[in-house]
């Protein structure tokens, strides 16, 4: 079976480089639905037994805006493990006043997370991360076990590619060496083993938006 996963649309806060987190929150731009309807559109011609989405609203209006678009009538369900990290201190921080703060804390979280310590920040471990986004993706892959099975997955950024990276069996270290993921950006992987093991099918694919890309879409 097979999961779409999908970054939630662009938000105020990341055209304005603030730090969202599993708890600070901002609404969608006004384009980003556009770009969630051209999603859509790239997306109708699947047929997904479900669509799972995090609780916060950046995503939850993502997935409903997709479904939409698609006009696939499915009911969004809500799944507490794909939320996003929680920053804990640095949550609504701009990207630059955060670096200043915790200069060392930051750089480990973004590229060396084997170094990263989330207790300096009163946040949310890697490892945690990925054990509950493991838990979702073996209960769903156990759930809908057959090889043509599809379910369509809105998260978070800095979330997905430590879950996706744990799934894939990456080293702590190397968790993130796919490279970020952009805003309404679908990467799809795939599992024929219930879970226990993945490939990737296609990793942070953009070409739908038929747009240039800003350097704010990928943080």
């Amino acid at each position: 079976m097979k999961f779409y996963f999908v970054r939630h649309g662009k938000t105020e806060w990341n055209l304005a480089r603030r730090l969202q987190g599993g708890h600070g929150d901002s609404p969608l731009l006004e384009e980003s639905y556009r770009d969630i309807a051209k999603l859509g559109t790239y997306l109708s011609g699947e047929k997904f037994k479900a669509i799972y989405s995090s609780p916060l609203q950046r995503a939850f209006n993502t997935a409903q805006a997709v479904d939409k678009a698609m006009n696939a009538n499915l009911s969004v369900i809500i799944d507490e493990r794909l939320r996003e990290f929680d920053l804990g201190k640095i949550e609504g921080m701009k990207f630059e006043d955060a670096e200043k703060l915790y200069p060392s804390t930051i750089d480990n979280f973004w590229h060396h997370p084997e170094k990263y310590d989330a207790k300096a920040i009163e946040g949310e471990s890697y490892q945690h991360v990925i054990a509950r986004g493991k838990s979702f993706a073996k209960e769903i892959a156990q759930k809908y076990p057959n090889e043509n099975d599809k379910v369509l997955v809105i998260s978070h950024g800095a979330a997905l590619s430590a879950i996706m990276g744990g799934l894939m069996g990456y080293p702590l270290k190397d968790i993130r060496k796919n490279g970020s993921l952009n805003n309404t950006g679908l990467t799809i992987l795939e599992t024929n083993d219930l879970g226990d093991s993945f490939k990737i099918v296609k990793w942070n694919e953009t070409s739908y938006l038929d747009r240039k890309l800003s350097e704010t879409d990928s943080l």
